[in-house]
């Protein structure tokens, strides 16, 4: 935690040589109604996952299911004055449109007793904030996306977590976090504290991004998961153009963790350290990516262990595999072509190999695993549907003796339709 609080401080200490206190989101609120919004996402999403070998999903080694989600967001204004109040609520909504006995298991819905999927699901939840200049704290349900805490969105409805978060823009190009949040709800269930058996006791983050220029950011956060590990964070990303329509960038993660005794059931606490680099060159309509991950320690690198299932930002986390077993290496090379600059704007397309090779699973015979992903994107431009954003998403996966599933085949199918109410 030292480490963690000097580096923040350092960082406030930086920034202070630069201009102070911007103008007072505050002092610009026009009212509670006047400044509110309410939201609604609509989600349809097809989910297929074919394990070749037969050994998971249900009998057939299938899982295939299709459902319609609604998200619901609500966010008021703030009271005038020099302390704002306001409140945000979250209501949740998924239905199940196609799904069977020997089809379930996706992650989409709730699965009963008899090993089938419930027909609908829902949650709802509220949050109270108050703000001071550019400092706002929130308190009550609310999704996060903190390096160290950040609720997962690849199902059907994101996952969501019920604590405290402080976010303070005070001064120009630094932006703070700190929270302490004590339940975190499943994607595919409804009850409070729902995630793995309620395994999320405690959890305090604290952490921070600073912006040095338009081109170079760094990121500090730490983590403190009650009976379960303690983790720190960093990043550096910095981008620049070295010609007309060129530009090249590098990103460095690296999370650095102890896991107490309590969680790893040994007796004695274990120590993982990952980290990836890539860089990604654009000319024109095209990108080209590479990235280099490592992991190394006593164990691998976990996550979703009461800190959201979204908390590896590291660059070789994708569809099926995070490559991020013990002492495993992995490469990647991702190619990426927005169609806007050949006349159909909102097309998108997306193709990545990701390689994993070293990882110590204690099995001599799982040694190796790759993944390749395809994904095509298409966002309407205009007319009655407009902002329909489509979506397929492929992902072939394989691996030494039957580690992770062995053989996977995926296909995702997604639809979104913004709609704001306010």
């Amino acid at each position: 935690m030292q480490v963690m609080k000097w580096s923040v401080i350092a960082l406030a200490v930086a920034a202070g040589t630069s201009q102070l206190a911007f103008a007072s989101a505050q002092s610009e609120s026009n009212g509670f109604v006047e400044d509110s919004s309410l939201n609604v996402l609509s989600r349809s999403v097809y989910f297929n996952r074919d394990w070749r070998n037969g050994p998971g999903g249900n009998d057939d080694g299938k899982a295939e299911e299709w459902g319609l989600g609604f998200i619901g967001t609500f966010e008021s204004g703030f009271t005038q004055g020099t302390v704002g109040f306001g409140v945000d609520a979250i209501g949740l909504l998924g239905l199940k449109l196609d799904s069977g006995k020997g089809r379930a298991g996706t992650g989409l819905f709730p699965t009963g007793s008899d090993g089938r999927s419930q027909d609908d699901y829902s949650e709802a939840g509220g949050a109270v904030k108050l703000r001071v200049s550019n400092t706002v704290l929130k308190y009550g349900t609310q999704f996060t996306a903190l390096p160290v805490l950040s609720t997962d969105d690849s199902r059907l409805l994101p996952q969501t977590a019920e604590g405290f978060l402080l976010t303070s823009n005070e001064i120009a190009g630094l932006e703070l976090h700190a929270g302490h949040f004590t339940a975190m709800n499943a994607q595919d269930q409804t009850g409070r504290d729902s995630y793995d058996a309620g395994i999320l006791k405690s959890i305090d983050v604290v952490g921070g991004t600073y912006s040095f220029t338009d081109n170079l950011a760094a990121s500090l956060y730490y983590s403190d998961n009650e009976d379960i590990a303690k983790k720190y964070y960093g990043n550096l990303n910095y981008n620049f153009d070295i010609a007309e329509g060129q530009n090249l960038g590098f990103d460095f993660n690296i999370y650095r963790t102890k896991y107490d005794k309590q969680y790893t059931g040994t007796g004695s606490s274990e120590n993982n350290t990952i980290w990836s680099l890539s860089s990604t060159y654009g000319i024109g309509a095209h990108a080209f990516t590479v990235a280099y991950q490592k992991s190394s320690g006593d164990t691998s690198y976990d996550y979703d262990i009461g800190d959201g299932g979204g908390s590896i930002w590291l660059a070789n986390s994708i569809q099926r595999s995070d490559f991020n077993a013990k002492d495993e290496k992995s490469a990647q090379l991702r190619y990426d072509l927005d169609f806007a600059e050949y006349g159909v704007p909102g097309l998108q397309f997306m193709a990545r190999y990701v390689k994993g090779w070293g990882m110590d699973t204690g099995n001599a015979n799982q040694d190796k695993e790759w993944e390749r992903n395809l994904q095509v994107t298409y966002t309407l431009q205009d007319g009655p549907a407009k902002d329909l954003m489509l979506r397929v998403r492929q992902a072939t996966y394989r691996a030494d003796d039957g580690y992770q599933g062995g053989k996977i085949d995926e296909v995702r199918l997604i639809a979104e339709y913004p709609l704001s109410i306010l």
